[in-house]
């Protein structure tokens, strides 16, 4: 190996330990689950990023989630720098919002998977595009957008708190506060507890080692 790879070698493991570092600093894991993230991030990467068809495929193996737009949202939420791949540092960072995150963590994550367009409101038509999914996998009717309206403006009364027909990060936030089982009234974006377990007793805890 020549000198010049040695010392490539060296500065990047050099460079993976502070970042591994930072990230013990900042997230909800240890340095031993944090390095269990990073080869777990490695099996799965190329070039050392994750485009969205692998992305997806780790929640979709992982925690069962088969909606599509849900799952793109969800990308996007973990793709901070918005150049369409997740690195090693969204992955973990993620992952620590999404398997450990704190209340207040879980409600900007899921307003920002269901603000479509990012400008900071959820409007009838996001509200209306999210639970048609859901509404017309479980209906028999023809045309089931009727139902699908009457939804939005139940969504309404319980989330827009300033009566500006459209539901404000604020919103969304006091709802939450005052009921916790409209965090994710709109679509499934967190994995459950049965879902974080299976992931974290696979992939995190001592025992994977063996």
């Amino acid at each position: 190996m020549s000198k010049g790879k040695t010392n490539k070698n060296v500065s990047m493991k050099k460079l993976q330990q502070r970042l591994t570092e930072e990230l013990v600093r900042t997230t909800h894991f240890n340095k031993f689950e944090v390095e269990s993230l990073i080869s777990l991030f490695k099996q799965q990467q190329i070039k050392n990023k994750l485009d969205r068809i692998k992305f997806r495929d780790v929640l979709h193996n992982q925690f069962d989630m088969t909606d599509d737009l849900i799952m793109d949202r969800v990308f996007k939420a973990f793709d901070k720098d918005n150049d369409s791949y997740v690195n090693l540092e969204e992955w973990v960072r993620g992952l620590s919002i999404f398997l450990r995150g704190t209340l207040e963590e879980h409600v900007k994550f899921c307003f920002e998977v269901y603000d479509f367009n990012g400008d900071g409101y959820i409007s009838r038509d996001e509200m209306f595009g999210l639970l048609k999914k859901a509404v017309v996998k479980q209906s028999i009717d023809e045309d089931p957008d009727e139902g699908i309206k009457d939804l939005v403006e139940l969504a309404l009364k319980k989330l827009d708190l300033d009566g500006d027909h459209r539901v404000s990060f604020d919103d969304f936030q006091e709802a939450i506060k005052q009921e916790t089982l409209l965090l994710q009234g709109f679509g499934q974006c967190l994995p459950d507890d049965r879902q974080k377990r299976a992931f974290e007793e696979t992939y995190l805890s001592i025992a994977c080692l063996k």
